[in-house]
């Protein structure tokens, strides 16, 4: 299991329509083979810094079979326009899951 950890910063007063925006693409990932679970996070200290967490079987089941395909274009159609800055991605795998 790799997650897929996307830091996006939005241009500020954008925050509702990226909200609205990432809820829609959320039944695009749900529907991308190899994607487990989506989940978006706020920051707190910073309101216009969201996590997207993406659960994906494999590596390759983000960075071949979603990225550049038509719901990955999709996705981007919905929301990159309220970037701030081009998202940061990077993807883990579990060393320790203490309790």
């Amino acid at each position: 299991m790799i997650l897929e950890i996307a830091q996006i910063d939005v241009k500020p007063g954008s925050e509702a329509d990226f909200e609205a925006g990432i809820a829609k693409a959320s039944a695009l990932f749900k529907a991308a083979a190899g994607c487990r679970s989506f989940a978006v996070r706020r920051s707190i200290e910073k309101p216009q810094r969201y996590r997207l967490l993406i659960e994906w079987e494999t590596l390759e089941a983000h960075t071949k079979d979603f990225t550049g395909s038509q719901p990955w274009q999709d996705y981007r159609a919905l929301v990159s326009r309220y970037f701030e800055s081009p998202p940061q991605v990077e993807h883990t795998e579990l060393t320790l899951a203490a309790f």
